[in-house]
């Protein structure tokens, strides 16, 4: 039976079919003796909208994890078997594939060292050289980095079924925590032997697991419907991040500017329209003040609650002219220590009417390093100084 037997509606019905099954019980046994020609038939793109509609429809990512990685077994045959297309070398893909090979090399000179220190636990050569191979799998972190700061937000602008990234992007979440876990185990002392051992195992299973599905179904649908400038943009961005092992050559970026509206300014990292500027600067919970390179104040933001009185009538100013006399000779030795590049940032605190001011002053350069000016930027640390612990994103309220 083809690939083209079923239509897609009905792929996905049965793909629901199962996936109900698997999450209600946990066994997909009666489905798999049932549909055997139909196993053989799905293509990758079923499975990103079937991920997408089952998170839209609530269920859990912590759900959906364990049952992925069970329905994903099922049809490991034909999704391992379906020809995609091969990446172009030094190409985006090719580069985030030809890193999982690196990584895989990792994982395989771990697990030799790992059944060294699994069969002698007092073995410290090779907890030793565990805790380095770890470190060295740690680095491979920047791969998921890219995936998630340049590969999934082109998704969800694409992709109508874009949800499955979630289900990815916790794997990824996964993988570091523990990653992490095992190498402060390594170096502070293992507490619990099953547990650490868990812990490498769990790190191999979900670090082969999404090379998979990155591999063999991630990847040849970005191939179908991205762009090959779009690759090559993502293959810029991902390298100004750093490839974890290998880094692919890549030729210069394409100007892009030409489809930008004149309305809008290009920031390098985004477009915003003047309005979008001004309310940036403004609601930013610090007092901003540019000084140019010929020590003329050029700009400040205006937020709500300004530390320090600002008016127009300083801009064009000299910066010397702005402060009183008895500490103007301080600002001016941090301008011309700046101006000389002996210096690149200054900093100040004080107490104000019961809160702890913090002032900071940046030298500002070009990409060329010549001196362009001063920033200062004035902020209330008083409830920052007062945090301790810690506060996740989680239990926002």
């Amino acid at each position: 039976m083809s690939e083209f037997s079923l239509s897609r509606k009905q792929r996905q019905e049965k793909l629901l079919e199962v996936s109900d099954a698997l999450l209600k019980t946990g066994n997909a046994h009666t489905f798999i003796v049932n549909n055997r020609d139909f196993i053989a038939t799905v293509i990758p793109s079923d499975f990103i909208e079937l991920f997408d509609e089952l998170i839209r429809r609530g269920h859990r990512i912590e759900d959906l994890k364990p049952f992925s990685n069970k329905l994903l077994n099922i049809f490991h045959i034909p999704l391992n078997e379906y020809k995609g297309l091969e990446p172009p070398q030094d190409s985006f893909l090719y580069a985030l594939k030809k890193n999982n090979d690196a990584m895989v090399l990792v994982l395989d000179e771990i697990r030799t060292v790992f059944k060294l220190f699994s069969a002698d636990e007092d073995n410290e050569s090779a907890k030793t050289e565990m805790a380095r191979l770890f470190e060295k799998l740690s680095l491979f972190a920047s791969h998921y980095v890219i995936k998630e700061n340049v590969l999934f937000p082109v998704i969800e602008k694409a992709w109508p079924d874009y949800r499955c990234i979630q289900l990815m992007w916790s794997f990824h979440d996964d993988i570091r925590r523990n990653i992490k876990l095992i190498i402060d185990q390594l170096q502070s002392g293992i507490q619990d032997m099953a547990d650490f051992k868990r812990k490498v195992g769990d790190v191999f299973f979900n670090m082969m697991t999404i090379r998979f599905r990155e591999e063999k179904i991630l990847f040849p649908q970005l191939q179908a419907t991205i762009s090959s400038d779009e690759l090559e943009a993502m293959n810029h961005a991902g390298f100004e991040i750093g490839y974890p092992y290998f880094q692919p050559q890549i030729s210069k970026k394409k100007n892009s500017k030409n489809s930008i509206p004149s309305y809008m300014t290009d920031l390098g990292t985004g477009v915003l329209t003047a309005e979008q500027l001004i309310m940036l600067f403004n609601h930013l919970p610090v007092d901003i003040t540019f000084v140019d390179e010929n020590d003329r104040v050029q700009f400040f933001s205006s937020p709500a609650d300004r530390i320090f009185p600002r008016t127009t009538a300083i801009i064009g100013r000299e910066v010397k002219n702005c402060h009183p006399p008895e500490s103007v000779h301080v600002v001016e030795k941090i301008v011309e220590a700046f101006r000389s590049g002996t210096k690149d940032k200054a900093q100040f605190w004080i107490q104000m009417k019961g809160r702890f001011i913090l002032i900071q002053y940046f030298a500002m350069r070009d990409k060329n390093g010549a001196y362009k000016g001063v920033l200062e930027v004035s902020q209330d640390a008083t409830e920052i100084r007062s945090l301790s612990g810690e506060k996740r994103l989680l239990e926002w309220e």
